[in-house]
């Protein structure tokens, strides 16, 4: 921001001016203060355009139209004179950097800020459109960052400029890497043009850098890109590039809607998503930088130079003709030059900025977040009541505490909650998170739902009230490191958190305990195995047959998870341990993997051991049992006849390195090979349904599916959820909450609820 030069205005309207913000296309912009003392950004035509009839006519227009915008997110006109001789309009100011300066100051930006971005400006096009406009020059350099939100400015005055010069065929108007395809050709631009705008403005807010080139690169290369070429979407945030890439489309009429956007991305409300939105650096130098803005005053004039304001603001350069021909009676360039308080420019502090970072403070902060120590420039908005569509239930309150004190063991299952379904590539917001101790959880162990209430294993065992995310029950040593949360009838199964050797079912409800199982006098239960309609199998250690001090027979048992007695027991081959499987059940088959690297099943009703094999090198994997096969990753996806052990039939991967464990689903099976691609299989042939390859994360470990979506859970290195069409594979979004935890997420369903785990982690987001 500059001070004011001889050619400058002092007053403009009633509004005196304080310095100089900038300068465009359509002319000067300047802060500016009304009578009242508020602060407002003065936009003043240049002296040509002033002179044009047809500029007039299409501006004062504009300004009609634009003073009927009232959004929280854009910036309407509070104030303006299209019949001036030198037409201006005024925008009350917005203390807040444009995304341009922070980019370079900071870098990319956090992806809870580039998510919070988006929802505002989505929700100001919203309110834009509603209004007849079209932006048509959504670009960094218009977006502003305030504290309590971002805003859209400019809106409506590209049209005014644009309309003047599309007059000339062939004309493209608008910024090169941020116009829309159809814009780039010429041709005519509807609503769905400022949407690939905004896709590429968070492009370059979410990765530092252009979509399309970067400065280097011509215009004319930029626009070829635009039209023909693909955006360029690396480093961009798995969660975030589904949306980009819907607002990229080449295609207008397969983009997102702006109301579309706002639903997916503020499922809990605008305000919500705009809690502590800005890195850390950025708020803090606003907040300061608001307070030497507004005690900014106007420059004293020397009164012989000061003008009556009944006669015409001083001109910038020549003075206009007026419409009738004759010359303004404004003298351009009369004012002597002003004193008083200088406007520091970007980058240059205001008196008592503090600088985040020098010598006394404790810490610097990282590069990414080095500290943006400016004086607010280059443009502004106006912030005023109002709020976006949130993407939340229609019914029920998410945030409202379920009834009864803890421990009552009361529950608040969704019923008949609807959500939106969100536009292809935008994934869901959790309607709550809470984070558990770190280390407390165990984070390899699916979760178990019921009847309201998530629990998820770890010590303490703590079970959720899936609508609110509050704890409704705590119990501390109940549950071993890696426990399974087998459950039936509203009873959890685990071996004693005291390792007494005994074998514990609690109430879910309430966490109580139900009943306690002991094998026998030398028998210790060391850990659960599965669960069907009528047992729960475990493994378990015989004392009374040991080859040494150390060395003890171990057994696999099954107990009634009615009674709590035991149903039958036995004992495994010298030799493997009690505590290495790995199993599951299915109808009369109870198959398990184990250390040693066999493959073992036995009939359930006798425990009877039907066969047992080799598996290669790997065993810490859990069985997949269905319709008599066990399926066997590896090399190649094996399905092994559960009666006799043969080989059925053998899927080869296809050039990919290999298959991870499967789940099956109503007759299909869902793997993911090494090469991140997720496989649906025929259980029956063995034949490929389809193949997805399309993943922004590693494939997923664990599937679940309901109704026509496949949710899939990943594991730690690059992981999220994903969902998919499940009849044809195909990528509808995908969460992560780019934490480094470094630990495998985890799911299960809750009537419509998607209740999610990344470690200690926990969220609920809706099952759309």
């Amino acid at each position: 921001m500059e001070t004011l030069q001889s050619d400058d205005p002092r007053e403009l309207g009633s509004y005196r001016l304080l310095g100089r913000l900038g300068a465009g296309g359509m002319g000067r912009v300047y802060l500016a203060r009304s009578p009242g003392g508020r602060t407002v950004a003065v936009k003043v035509v240049r002296p040509d355009l002033a002179a044009d009839h047809d500029f007039r006519e299409r501006f004062r227009h504009e300004v009609d139209i634009a003073k009927a915008v009232s959004g929280r997110f854009t910036a309407p006109v509070v104030d303006a004179d299209p019949d001036a001789p030198l037409p201006w309009l005024a925008t009350s100011y917005v203390l807040g950097p444009d995304l341009t300066d922070v980019v370079a100051a900071h870098g990319a930006l956090p992806e809870r800020t580039v998510r919070a971005l988006a929802a505002g400006l989505a929700a100001a096009l919203q309110d834009i459109h509603a209004a007849g406009l079209m932006h048509r020059d959504l670009k960094p350099s218009n977006v502003l960052l305030a504290a309590d939100g971002p805003r859209l400015i400019d809106f409506g005055i590209a049209r005014a400029v644009d309309g003047s010069r599309m007059t000339q065929t062939g004309v493209v108007v608008g910024s090169p890497g941020y116009m829309s395809p159809e814009q780039a050709m010429g041709k005519d631009v509807g609503v769905a043009g400022d949407v690939f705008s905004l896709g590429s403005v968070l492009a370059f807010a979410a990765t530092g850098r252009g979509a399309f080139g970067d400065g280097t690169t011509s215009h004319a290369g930029l626009l070829y890109q635009i039209v023909h070429g693909e955006a360029d979407l690396t480093g961009m945030p798995p969660s975030l590039t589904g949306l980009v890439r819907a607002c990229l489309m080449k295609d207008p009429a397969q983009r997102p809607a702006p109301g579309e956007i706002v639903a997916a991305l503020a499922g809990q409300g605008i305000d919500a998503a705009l809690h502590d939105w800005l890195p850390s650096a950025v708020a803090s130098t606003i907040a300061t930088h608001a307070s030497g803005i507004l005690d900014l005053e106007a420059p004293e004039t020397p009164r012989a130079a000061q003008q009556p304001q009944n006669r015409p603001a001083a001109g910038f350069g020549p003075a206009p003709t007026m419409f009738d021909g004759t010359p303004s009676t404004g003298t351009a360039g009369q004012s002597t030059a002003p004193g008083g308080t200088p406007v520091p420019a970007y980058g240059s502090p205001l008196p008592g900025t503090v600088r985040l970072g020098d010598a006394g403070e404790p810490t610097p902060a990282p590069p990414r977040r080095r500290v943006l120590s400016m004086a607010l420039g280059g443009t502004a908005a106006v912030a005023v009541a109002g709020g976006g569509v949130a993407w939340a239930l229609t019914s029920g309150d998410a945030s409202e505490d379920a009834k009864g004190a803890p421990g009552a063991g009361t529950s608040a299952e969704p019923v008949d909650e609807n959500f939106t379904t969100p536009p292809a590539g935008v994934a869901p917001q959790p309607l709550w998170h809470e984070s558990a101790a770190e280390d407390s959880t165990t984070t390899g162990v699916p979760l178990l739902t019921h009847d309201g209430l998530l629990l998820v294993s770890g010590d303490p065992l703590v079970a959720y009230d899936v609508k609110t995310g509050k704890a409704r029950w705590t119990k501390p040593g109940i549950c071993r490191p890696g426990a399974q949360l087998l459950f039936h009838d509203g009873k959890v199964f685990l071996a004693d958190g005291d390792y007494d050797g005994v074998l514990v079912a609690y109430d879910v409800k309430r966490g109580e305990e139900v009943w306690r199982s002991r094998l026998g006098k030398q028998l210790s239960v060391e850990d659960t195995i599965a669960i069907d309609d009528e047992n729960v199998y475990v493994t378990a250690t015989d004392y009374g047959q040991s080859k040494s001090a150390t060395k003890y027979r171990t057994a696999v048992a099954a107990i009634d998870h009615t009674t709590g007695k035991k149903t039958w027991i036995q004992h495994r081959d010298w030799g493997t341990k009690d505590y290495d499987v790995q199993g599951t059940v299915s109808g009369k088959y109870l198959v398990y993997a184990d250390s040693n690297h066999n493959l073992t099943v036995r009939d359930t009703a006798t425990g009877g051991q039907l066969w047992t094999k080799k598996i290669g090198e790997e065993w810490s994997w859990r069985p997949t049992v269905d319709n008599g096969l066990v399926f066997l990753p590896g090399d190649r996806l094996t399905a092994v006849d559960a009666d006799k052990g043969s080989t059925v039939w053998t899927l080869p991967p296809a050039g990919r390195r290999g298959f991870g464990n499967p789940t099956v689903v109503d007759g299909v099976l869902y793997t993911s090979d090494h090469d991140d691609g997720v496989w649906a299989v025929d259980v029956k042939t063995g034949k490929r349904i389809w193949l997805c390859d399309e993943l922004d994360v590693e494939g997923p470990e664990t599937f679940l599916r309901t109704g026509g979506t496949l949710y899939g859970a990943t594991g730690s290195l690059d992981g999220g959820v994903v969902a998919l069409e499940a009849k044809t594979g195909k990528l509808r979004w995908t969460y992560t909450d780019s934490k480094a935890v470094g630990e495998p997420w985890q799911a299960a369903l809750a009537g419509n609820r998607l209740m999610v785990t990344h470690g200690h982690e926990i969220y609920a987001l809706p099952a759309v």
